[in-house]
Formats: structure tokens, sequence, C-alpha cells
């Protein structure tokens, strides 16, 4: 903009100060630029990250009200449910668990009873092979007392240890499995119930939280509208710098010209009426600079406001303080579920597996019974041939006679008991039948699991995409506001502008003179017409105008010209 000066030309004496308040005023009109689109190339950073993450948080609630979460919330209803189910019949099952063991133990009366009738029945034997031997002769036939009696008592006797053998295996399964679940009881005492409350308590929190995230995305657009109107608003205000630009290098060149005009004649007003409508232009331009930068540093304040809002806003809609999101609690109680139930199944298969061992037992036990009942029979047919040969031997036969008396007391005492020992087992059996009818329950048991196991698995999808939601907030979040802070740091700085414009404006106040417009010489208003018409603002029209009025106007500016420019970057 400046002019190579001639030595040969005698200049006006103001000429040097004038040049010198044109050079003040470039470096800072030079910063104007390089500021200006610092602080847009941020803010238009900081509005596309606020946008993404807008983008994202909008798209969860649709993720929430989608199937996925409403077939995962059926499976976690599911398995509420069939943790009261189990329960209840977990309850149920303690008291026939007892039951079972009274009755179990009940037996052993009749069966010491039978051990007791058993041992007694050895006894007599001994007596009769002893009896029968000072007795009967070399030529009598008494094999009844001396064998067969024998023979059937030691039958008797190998019989009754193998049912108490199979007795004593029974109260050993029965009373294990009573153990295992009266310790499997005070660990668990309130699982099922706590189980089926939280699980509860999670549905409840799916549901509000569905709730929550249909209103918050009303919410988010709301809020991402507000930030829009605030991008909106800075992006206008830093119009102000391009704007601010212009005008400067017009005053600059203005200035520039003055300070190459030579001496003109002493009354030549030329330089003091430019160096006030100039002087007018800078005053006008700093004003208006001041005041936009201020709005635009204001802008992006609330923009700052408005984005921590939103922040804080998602933040309490998804997640937690603890950093964890919302589905998280649920996730968890789903998992804590399938693993209660697996741990109760278990159990289950425990007291499955010993109403198997039971019944089968039983089942031996009633081949003694049998085999007990075969003996008493063969007993009677010995005591009857017994009491045949006794008769035969008249009065020395009397001793034998007691003796098959005693042994058909005896026999008929061991069936006795063992009946009366079967009756209390039979009991047992059907108490473990109906834990064994239990059973059908456990394959809707692997069923729940694998709805379980699935409904974990979508809600692990949906968490991961809370958990990134979060992650890309508490990552670009502060990135946003850091980047917000530094833009109005930046656009702060531009006060260094108005400063130079202000001294630039005051020095050539000391220069600057505008008689009435209508005394001016026509070759002023020429020179101010001239210089109106590199005008690219209204606003410097505006100030030409206030100043001039009609005379010294400018041509009538192209329609593309001021009002579009002033929308410029």
């Amino acid at each position: 903009m400046s002019a190579i000066i001639d030595t040969a030309v005698e200049y006006d004496p103001r000429a040097a100060r004038l040049r010198t308040i044109a050079e003040g005023l470039a470096a800072p009109r030079a910063d104007i630029e390089s500021g200006f689109t610092a602080v847009g190339s941020r803010l238009s950073d900081a509005a596309a990250t606020i946008s993404r993450l807008s983008r994202i948080f909008d798209a969860l609630p649709q993720a929430l009200e989608g199937s996925e979460v409403a077939e995962a919330t059926d499976s976690l209803r599911a398995v509420a449910d069939a943790a009261r189910t189990i329960g209840q019949s977990y309850a149920d099952e303690k008291g026939q668990l007892q039951r079972l063991v009274e009755e179990v133990e009940a037996a052993n009366a009749p069966i010491e009873e039978l051990r007791r009738t058993i041992k007694m029945m050895g006894i007599v034997s001994i007596n009769a092979r002893v009896t029968a031997a000072g007795i009967v002769g070399e030529n009598e036939d008494f094999a009844v007392f001396t064998t067969d009696i024998a023979q059937l008592s030691a039958s008797a006797s190998q019989t009754i240890q193998e049912f108490s053998q199979s007795y004593q295996r029974v109260v050993n399964d029965v009373q294990n499995a009573s153990r295992q679940r009266e310790q499997f009881d005070r660990e668990h005492a309130n699982t099922l119930s706590e189980l089926a409350g939280s699980l509860e308590g999670a549905l409840t929190a799916v549901a509000e939280q569905r709730q929550r995230s249909l209103a918050g995305s009303a919410e988010t657009g709301k809020v991402s509208r507000q930030i829009a109107a605030r991008i909106g608003g800075a992006v206008m205000a830093l119009q102000v710098g391009d704007s601010t630009r212009q005008r400067l290098e017009h005053v600059e060149a203005a200035l520039l010209e003055l300070a190459e005009r030579p001496v003109g004649a002493p009354e030549d007003p030329t330089i003091a009426v430019i160096a006030a409508l100039q002087q007018a232009q800078l005053s006008d331009a700093g004003e208006t600079f001041e005041s936009e930068v201020n709005a635009a540093a204001e802008a992006l304040t609330a923009l700052a406001g408005e984005a921590t809002t939103m922040m804080q806003h998602s933040r309490g809609l998804y997640g937690s303080g603890d950093g964890s999101t919302a589905l998280s609690a649920l996730n968890r109680q789903l998992q804590a579920a399938v693993q209660v139930l697996r741990s109760f199944e278990r159990e289950r298969q425990k007291l499955e597996s010993m109403a198997k061992a039971v019944e089968s037992t039983v089942r031996t036990l009633l081949t003694h019974v049998e085999a007990v009942q075969e003996i008493e029979a063969n007993m009677r047919l010995v005591s009857l041939n017994a009491a045949i040969r006794c008769a035969q031997l008249g009065p020395r036969g009397a001793p034998l006679t007691v003796i098959a008396v005693q042994l058909r007391e005896l026999t008929t005492g061991t069936v006795v008991s063992a009946e009366s020992a079967m009756e209390r087992l039979s009991t047992a059996t059907q108490l473990v039948e109906a834990f064994a009818a239990g059973a059908d329950g456990s394959g809707h048991l692997e069923h729940l699991e694998r709805d379980a196991s699935h409904a974990l698995e979508l809600l692990s999808r949906l968490d991961g995409l809370l958990a990134d939601a979060l992650s890309a907030l508490d990552s670009d979040g502060p990135k946003v506001l850091t980047a917000l802070e530094i833009a109005a740091d930046e656009l702060g700085a531009q006060t260094a502008l108005v400063e130079a414009v202000a001294d630039a404006s005051l020095a050539l106040a000391e220069y600057g003179h505008l008689p009435d417009a209508d005394t001016l010489p026509p070759d002023v208003l020429v020179h101010a017409a001239r210089l109106a018409s590199h005008y690219t603002m209204t606003a410097e029209r505006d100030v030409h105008a206030r100043l001039f009025g009609t005379a010294g106007a400018a041509p009538a500016a192209p329609a593309n010209d001021a009002d579009l420019l002033d929308f410029e970057l």
C-alpha cells in the first residue's frame, strides 16, 4: 500500500506521522485473520464433536427401546419367577427330607428287634443240637434238630446281616443328604428370596431407564438445538473479524495516500477532512469490533455452559457416579442369578442322587424281606417236623418240644419285625419318589439358563453401546470444553486490536478537522467520493454519509457488494 517517496517533491510535514499511524495498524490487522481463523477452527471442531456426541446419545433411546431389551427383560422376569418357584419347592423339600429322615430312622427299632430275634434263634439252634445229641439214639433220625435248624438259623443270620447293611446305607445316604441340605440352607437361607427381590428391582430399574431415555432424548435434542444456536451466534460474531480487517485496510490506504500528498495551499483542508473521516471510520470500526468480540466471547461461554449441561445430562441419564452404565447393575444381577440357580440345581441333583440310591437300596431290602419270609416258612416246616419227632420220643422229647415252640415263635417274630421295618421304608420310598418326580423341572431350568445366558449376551451388547457412548463422552467432552476455553482466550486476545485502533483514532484526532460539508471545496468532496467508492461495508458508507451527507457520496454499490460481504468470513 505504500509508495516510493519522491525526494524532489515537497511533502506535507504531517506525512511522516500519518504514515506511522497507518503502519501501526498493519500488524494488529494482520493478526485479525490468523486469530479469528484459529478461533473459527476450534469452534468448528468443538461443534463437530458435540454433534457427534449428540448423535451417539440420540441413538441410545432407540436401542434401549428395541426388541433386544424387551427379550432380555422377559428372560430376566422368567429367572425371577423361577427363583420364587425353586425357593418354594426347596421349602417343601426341606419338610419332606425331614420326614424321610424320621421314617428311615424309625425303621431302626424293628430292625434291631429283628437282629435280637435272629441272635436268639442262633442260641436256640445251638441248644437244639446239644439237647438232641443227649436224647436221640444212634438209630434215630433227628437231623431236624442237629442240622436243619442250624442251617436255617445261619441262613437267617446272613440274610439279616445283609438286610442291616443295606438299611445302614439308606440311613447314611439320607442323613448325609440332610446334613448337606442343612449346611446349604444355612449358607443360602435367604438367597432365593433376595435374588427374586433384586431381579424385580433390576426390572423396575430397566423400566425406569427406558422411560428416562425417552424423556431424555427430547431433552438432549433441545440442548443440541440450543448449542446449534450458540454456534450460529458465535459464527456470526466472528464475521466482525473480516469486516474490521477490510475497514482497516481502507483506512491504511487512505492515510498512506495522504502521507504522499505534496504540500498544497495553506487553505487546503484535504488532509484535515480526510484525517477526520478516517478517525471516524477507525472509531466506528473499533467500537463495532469490541462489541462483536464481546458478543462472540459471551457466545463461546454460553456454548461451553450448554455443552457441559449436555454432558452432565447424558452422564446422569445413562451412567452413574462410579463409572458404570445403567445396564451394568442389571447385567450383574442376571449373572448372579444364573450362578445361584446353578448352585441350587447342583444341590437338587445331589438330592436326586440320594433318592435314586435310596430307591435302589429299598428294592434290595425287599429281596431280603422275601428271603426272611421264605426262611420263616421253612422254619415252620422244620418246627412241624420237629414236633412229630418229639411226639415219637414221648416223654424223652419234651425238651426238644420246648425248643421247637421257641423256634416257631422266634421265626414268627422275624417276619413281624421285617414287615414293620419295611412299612417305614415303604413310606420313605414314597418320599424319595416325590424327589425323583421333582427332577422333571431340571430340563426347564436348563432351558431357563440358556435364555438367561442369551439375555446376558444381549445386555452385554447394549451395555457395550452405553459404555462406548460414555467413553466417548469422557474422552471427547473435556476436549470440547478445552477447545472452547482456548477459543475464548484467543478471542479475548483481540483486545490488542481495540487498543491499537483507539490509539490510532486518538492520534488522528490531532490532524482531523471537518467543517460544514456544504463549505468544502469540490476537490475535497471528489477525494472523499473516490474513497467511498472503495467501501465494501455498509458500516463504512453509514459513517461516510453521517459526515458528508449527500455531498461526497459514493456511487451506488453493486447488489452483491456490502450486504453480502457483511456475512463473509
